[in-house]
């Protein structure tokens, strides 16, 4: 009987979260040029006070996801032809870590891996058969990539936790970010091991003009190919006009 009362005693020390984002909408529109998200929240025991350990956070922000090719190009006889290609299935669009310490001082691999804490720990999910290290030069070729397009990034350090009650982090938007829902999800993380774990959703959605072209884009896909044509050769005629004219 004893032993029956301690487990769940011992279970009402585990903290919870409780995650807020600053902007629950970001909203894209003509000249729309990123923002920053703040991303805060407490941490409490079951009874609501303080929880009164020493605690590490992250903050995972993911985009939405969707299958992506990459290829890479080789130089043949001074031209740069498409080479090998590999499909991953879930590809997320953006994703950043910020975390209170170093990633590596807080988990180990095995536990960064399973929460993707981290750039080199995204799933992929690669298709096909595929030798694992040609995996392994894709998958960083692919967040290099979507890296120098500030889309995917981490900030070690990047959670500030004051007396082991709040803590806040900041992430920023590029102005390339793809439209959809986010998920923010916050770990708390002590002796190596996630202990506790919330989610906050940010969607980011077009308006106006830029709303209506998105839609229209998906809804009349044959028309609005049309139309794409005929501006480019519309315009590639003006440019012609323009410069026989000089």
């Amino acid at each position: 009987m004893a032993l029956c009362l301690a487990e769940p005693a011992s279970a009402q020390r585990d903290p919870i979260l409780v995650p807020e984002v600053s902007q629950h909408e970001v909203q894209v529109r003509q000249g729309f040029v990123g923002t920053e998200l703040l991303l805060f929240g407490a941490i409490l025991d079951p009874s609501g006070a303080r929880a009164g350990r020493d605690y590490e956070i992250v903050v995972v922000l993911k985009g939405p996801t969707g299958a992506i090719r990459v290829r890479e190009k080789e130089r043949i006889g001074g031209i740069w032809i498409n080479a090998t290609t590999t499909d991953f299935r879930s590809a997320p669009s953006f994703f950043a870590v910020a975390s209170s310490a170093p990633i590596s001082e807080i988990v180990d691999e095995r536990t960064a891996a399973i929460y993707e804490l981290g750039l080199g720990f995204i799933q992929l999910s690669p298709t096909g058969t595929i030798d694992p290290e040609e995996q392994t030069k894709f998958t960083e070729g692919l967040v290099d990539l979507r890296q120098r397009e500030g889309l995917y990034k981490e900030d070690m350090g990047g959670v500030q936790i004051n007396e082991q009650v709040l803590y806040q982090a900041r992430i920023s938007l590029p102005s390339n970010v793809q439209t959809g829902t986010y998920t923010a999800e916050t770990f708390a993380i002590t002796r190596g091991r996630v202990i506790a774990s919330a989610i906050a959703e940010v969607e980011v959605r077009k308006v106006g003009f830029e709303r209506f072209v998105e839609v229209f884009s998906q809804k009349q896909a044959f028309f609005y190919g049309l139309i794409a044509v005929f501006l480019s050769i519309f315009m590639g005629w003006m440019a012609g006009r323009v410069f026989a004219m000089m």
